[in-house]
């Protein structure tokens, strides 16, 4: 076990490294120049080449590469070139907002996912299990932006059908008053929570037809189990795993891509600061966002594949064979 997470460290770090270099190259090929942002369109050649030579600008692309690797290793993302702020200290306060949004989604998905997908599998040959299934075919077809503004006309507050929840922005106290800060964040969780709960329906509906014609489910059915609970006792744990998979792909998905409902719901989180910040040029600043949220998707995904050999005995067994 060591040796695989020893293995699985080293291929993380290489990952972040390879991711950094892209990132770094990438943005070097956009059209613009900081120094002329900063300088304003009545900035004089002579202050624009001063504000170049001030920030660096000036050094060769290695030499800038190397100077940013070396404050990442530090824990340091940089300065805003535009504002001066520490880049770390701006995200921290953004994701303090997209990080329990996309975690609240992914437990409303799950909620929605697990039990509907397991009954409309054991359902699938009836009219509800039919049902189930083409609507949860529906709702994942539904485009983020229509569902958060019909959720929006059903529960907004002063504008909905049903006025319970706030509709926009995030209370500047943030977290100090946690029930108005929950509060606002539920109509875009539950915007995103119910789509990709639809996305994960259909998946765990698939897995768990496939493991109720399996042999282990049979065999326990033989023995007196009817099918729920066959399926619940040998079918789940062994479909578990893809589970927990998906999951783990779709909290990176909603971590990196929750612009648009940010966007939506006016949330000052990590989408609506990345969007900003290219429409801004501050390369200093996207480029280290860029590589946080990548790292994000590379640690989660190495966080699965210990999950994985954790909770499969069978790999364990693999490994202690070779």
């Amino acid at each position: 076990m060591i040796r695989f997470l020893l293995g699985r460290a080293v291929l993380l770090v290489l990952g972040l490294g390879v991711a950094s270099l892209l990132i770094f190259l990438a943005l070097r090929v956009l059209p613009g120049d900081v120094a002329q942002v900063i300088g304003g369109t009545t900035a004089t050649p002579e202050q624009v080449a001063r504000i170049r030579e001030s920030l660096g600008l000036n050094e060769s692309p290695a030499a800038q590469y190397i100077a940013w690797v070396a404050g990442l290793l530090r824990g340091d993302l940089g300065t805003s070139l535009l504002t001066g702020v520490p880049i770390g200290d701006d995200l921290a306060r953004r994701f303090e907002i997209t990080l329990p949004l996309t975690l609240l989604a992914l437990v409303i998905a799950l909620a929605v996912a697990l039990p509907l997908g397991t009954y409309s599998a054991l359902r699938h040959d009836r009219p509800i299990g039919v049902a189930v299934g083409f609507g949860s075919q529906t709702l994942a077809a539904v485009p983020a932006l229509w569902a958060g503004l019909l959720l929006i006309l059903l529960f907004g507050r002063g504008v909905g059908l049903i006025g319970l929840l706030p509709t926009s922005g995030f209370p500047r106290s943030g977290w100090q008053d946690p029930l108005t800060a929950l509060a606002s964040l539920l109509l875009p969780a539950l915007t995103i929570g119910l789509i990709e709960g639809a996305v994960l329906l259909r998946f765990v509906r698939s897995a768990a037809l496939e493991a109720l014609d399996q042999d282990y489910v049979r065999a326990g059915a033989a023995r007196g189990l009817t099918r729920p609970q066959a399926l619940a006792r040998h079918g789940l744990p062994n479909v578990g795993l893809s589970i927990v998979s998906v999951s783990g792909l779709i909290l990176a998905g909603l971590i990196t891509g929750a612009v648009l409902i940010e966007a939506l719901f006016n949330l000052p989180g990590v989408g609506r600061m990345l969007v900003d910040d290219v429409g801004s040029r501050d390369i200093a600043k996207v480029q280290s966002e860029v590589f946080f949220l990548t790292g994000i998707v590379l640690v989660i995904g190495a966080l699965i594949d210990v999950a994985h050999r954790l909770i499969d005995p069978r790999q364990r067994e693999r490994a202690v064979a070779a």
